[in-house]
């Protein structure tokens, strides 16, 4: 398959990428995970639904992410701690009105839990991260994406809806891994970032290889994923 490197810049003052999450407890990675960036192409493309086909297009594709962060006197300062939001859920609704009732949690066949069903959650986010995310995508497809991504059908995100991008997402489309990497590189020079890590598809030389269940095979309302090894490499 012959096959051409997007290159997404990833900026904003929150992002978040969940990949093992629980109700009560919603983590992120320190990086962009594989079906966060998916999810960011089916919304530029206005793609709903499962999407198994545009999936398994993806499956074999490579996808690379470097993290940035900001320097000072040519020496990379420390990245930010994670946030912690404190969420309640279902509280202070009007269970008597007919539409205010829609947003409490139920249990599973649809009656009132127990407690009222006001839920407690813990959110976490990346505070003022920077990510270049070089992604394998196939030839006959550069232009769409390319386009899709300059003018989006839905709004883009960086893992939650809450984490808006603050720079222009897309920034070209490249013949080769390594020219898009360059491009990236530049970008973060204009911005006084120095690299802080990479992570790369499969085990390779690094600080840590990391098993994830983030390659989406199906989206919709039964999403299934399955494994990928990724390699982290500090600079």
């Amino acid at each position: 398959m012959a096959t051409r490197y997007l290159l997404l810049w990833l900026q904003a003052p929150l992002q978040s990428w969940g990949h093992d999450s629980k109700f009560g407890r919603r983590d992120t990675l320190n990086f962009p995970t594989r079906s966060g960036v998916m999810g960011l192409l089916c919304c530029a493309l206005g793609a709903g639904g499962e999407q198994k086909e545009l999936l398994a297009e993806f499956l074999p594709l490579k996808q690379t992410v470097i993290s940035f962060v900001r320097c000072k006197n040519e020496r990379k300062t420390t990245s930010e701690p994670l946030l912690r939001d404190f969420h309640m859920v279902g509280s202070g609704y009007d269970d008597k009105d007919q539409w205010q009732t829609l947003l409490i949690p139920k249990t599973a066949d649809g009656k009132k839990a127990v407690g009222g069903g006001t839920k407690i959650t813990y959110r976490y986010y990346l505070q003022d991260a920077f990510f270049a995310v070089v992604l394998e995508v196939p030839s006959e497809k550069h232009e769409m994406l390319s386009q899709a991504l300059q003018q989006p059908v839905w709004d883009l995100y960086l893992g939650r809806k809450s984490c808006v991008p603050t720079d222009l997402v897309y920034r070209g489309c490249f013949a080769t891994n390594n020219e898009a990497i360059a491009h990236a590189s530049t970008i973060a020079q204009e911005k006084s970032l120095l690299e802080d890590f990479r992570v790369e598809d499969g085990e390779h030389d690094g600080d840590e290889v990391l098993t994830l269940n983030d390659v989406p095979l199906q989206f919709g309302e039964h999403k299934v994923y399955r494994d990928r090894r990724v390699t982290v490499i500090s600079t």
